[in-house]
């Protein structure tokens, strides 16, 4: 990280949990206002609205929650955070919008009963280094059968972390419905930053 602080390039330079550790640690109390306001971050609010749009009920589980920003758009449904960084959930449960607040490891089991929810939802997670696909049959398991998953992948990561592969895999075992994947920006257009017309898929289905 640079003297200033972190910043973007810190967020899509991580690599390992310990790495998404430490740099949300030191980003928490500013996060909303250094990186998703100033930079035109759309992402999490096209995650919601995609969620909400595919019929999507709770309770539901924010993966990778961060500062509660998909939360924001789901308000009215039971949601719990989950995040790696204790630091980044202490300001999601400050702004009052999840019932709980779960600090996770994701490329770890999670302490979660089997067929807690009925949605799953998540931004900025699954992307350069964060967390690859072998966390799908964990997130499966959390699911009730009928559960509406609206899960944001950069697109350079589709193939890069193996979530085409993974899920085409759950496809043909039977396990989720066919996939839909929905294209959204990642920031605003005109955001004037090296990322500004990077892209994500938000891959939308339903555990069977």
């Amino acid at each position: 990280m640079s003297g200033e602080g972190p910043g973007l390039e810190d967020a899509y330079s991580l690599e390992t949990p310990e790495d998404s550790v430490r740099l949300y640690r030191g980003w928490a109390e500013t996060y909303d206002s250094e990186f998703a306001q100033s930079h035109g971050y759309l992402y999490a609010d096209a995650v919601a609205r995609t969620f909400l749009g595919a019929g999507g009920q709770g309770p539901v589980l924010d993966i990778g929650a961060g500062t509660g920003l998909v939360a924001e758009g789901l308000k009215g449904l039971e949601v719990d955070g989950l995040d790696i960084s204790p630091e980044m959930l202490a300001v999601a449960a400050g702004k009052g919008l999840y019932r709980r607040t779960i600090t996770a490891d994701l490329t770890r089991p999670l302490d979660l009963p089997d067929a807690a929810y009925a949605g799953l939802v998540s931004a900025g997670t699954f992307t350069h280094g964060h967390v690859n696909a072998d966390c799908l049959p964990e997130l499966l398991r959390i699911a009730r059968p009928g559960a509406v998953f609206a899960l944001g992948i950069n697109a350079q990561a589709l193939d890069g972390l193996g979530f085409g592969s993974a899920l085409a895999m759950l496809v043909g075992e039977g396990r989720i419905t066919p996939v839909r994947f929905a294209l959204t920006r990642i920031y605003a257009e005109g955001a004037g930053h090296e990322h500004a017309d990077d892209r994500a898929l938000i891959a939308v289905f339903e555990k069977l």
